[in-house]
């Protein structure tokens, strides 16, 4: 009986192998290496056909790019080896230059790669390559001229901004988060899930006095604070650790009475209060003096406000929800960002410095552990309480509040 019921099973095994095998010479062979509508590429699609003409019209051209013509074409400059592709037996390789266009434009729009392969006459898994590819690019090839890390002598010189534009002395920056709306990757449970209810990773960023990103932590899951975040980054670690280089202490303008007060960053409550790391004085009933403080705090820290804004203005793939996976999302935001200094660089001075040293960007974050209380020391208490006495003081500007 078990051998009728072997035989038996032998049996039906080849005759479905046969079945495969028959249907495997049914299939229909591909007509075409590539589609008629991809073939006409050159002779129609968006980079060879409108693109050309809105090199004519500068205006056009940075309102498609958000680069002018001059800008583009530096940016090609330092990313155009990078990206560039041989050409094989098959296909010639998509140009360097129609490579940058595609992924400004979606970094420009936050389109579908869809939307944006229709376009451009190129398959959705060429765009799907070509973003990220160029986004890495764009970072590799900027960020040492335009994020570097700064050094004590570049601290001091956003103190000096600060205090001159904004009225804030001895502050090295702003720093706050913002919540970036991606796609959730498979298995990752509510890692990602923010208090918006939505899906992100968090930017989290130090912004000089001309709204320049000076150093930024991309990755941080959504449902992290800003606080949790800045406590597991290098930034955070290195604040902590006393290792940033920041300038020595130094009495307040005017108040040399006071001693000497260390540099500090500006932040909101949802961070800790540290020697430096200012944040507002909680509650709303509060006495003048903290209502002062808070208000100048409050206008110095307003400055990372407006960074994002701008960011988000000029790239709208911030205002849609991206359909990518979170290490995706972190390139494009990275390139965003030192894109934002390129072009306030250029703005401010025409033509970028250039500097070699390393990038200011940390890891992401990919696990984060249990985050300490947020308890003050007493020596932030003081440190609060004696900026606090000065604007009030020898720091009082006549538009802050007076009763």
């Amino acid at each position: 009986m078990a051998a009728v019921e072997l035989a038996f099973q032998e049996r039906v095994s080849l005759l479905y192998l046969l079945w495969r095998a028959e249907q495997r010479g049914k299939r229909r062979p591909r007509r075409t290496w590539v589609h008629q509508v991809l073939q006409r590429r050159e002779q129609f699609g968006e980079f060879h056909h409108l693109l050309q003409e809105l090199r004519l019209d500068d205006g056009r051209f940075q309102r498609y790019h958000r680069l002018s013509l001059g800008q583009f074409e530096d940016l090609l400059s330092r990313v155009g080896p990078r990206v560039a592709r041989l050409d094989t037996n098959y296909r010639r390789s998509i140009p360097p230059a129609e490579r940058l266009s595609i992924c400004l434009r979606f970094l420009a729009t936050g389109d579908s790669f869809r939307t944006i392969a229709f376009s451009f006459r190129v398959g959705v898994s060429t765009v799907s390559q070509i973003i990220p590819q160029v986004a890495t690019a764009i970072w590799d090839c900027l960020v040492d001229d335009f994020m570097a890390v700064p050094s004590q002598g570049d601290w001091r010189s956003i103190a000096e901004e600060f205090q001159e534009r904004w009225h804030f002395p001895l502050c090295c920056g702003a720093l706050d988060g913002k919540h970036v709306q991606t796609k959730a990757p498979p298995n990752s449970g509510s890692m990602f899930y923010n208090y918006k209810g939505t899906f992100s990773i968090v930017l989290l960023a130090v912004v000089d006095a001309r709204y320049r990103f000076r150093v930024i932590d991309v990755g941080g899951y959504g449902r992290t604070s800003d606080g949790g975040i800045l406590a597991n980054s290098t930034f955070g670690q290195a604040l902590r650790a006393g290792t940033l280089h920041l300038p020595p202490d130094q009495p307040l303008p005017g108040g040399e009475h006071r001693g000497a007060q260390p540099h500090v960053f500006v932040a909101d409550e949802a961070f800790p209060l540290r020697r430096e790391l200012m944040r507002p004085f909680p509650g709303r009933l509060l006495p003048l003096e903290k209502r002062i403080f808070n208000y100048r705090l409050s206008r110095a820290r307003m400055i990372v406000e407006g960074a994002f804004g701008v960011l988000s203005s000029q790239w709208r793939m911030y205002r849609h929800s991206m359909e990518l996976r979170p290490e995706i999302a972190e390139k494009c935001v990275k390139a965003t960002c030192v894109l934002h200094n390129f072009l306030r660089c250029l703005d401010e001075r025409g033509a970028p410095a250039v500097r070699s040293v390393a990038p200011a960007v940390v890891e992401p974050l990919h696990s984060l552990g249990r985050v300490a209380a947020n308890n003050s020391s007493r020596e932030a208490v003081l440190v609060r309480e004696k900026f606090m006495a000065h604007f009030s003081a020898e720091g009082a500007v006549t538009w802050q509040p007076k009763e």
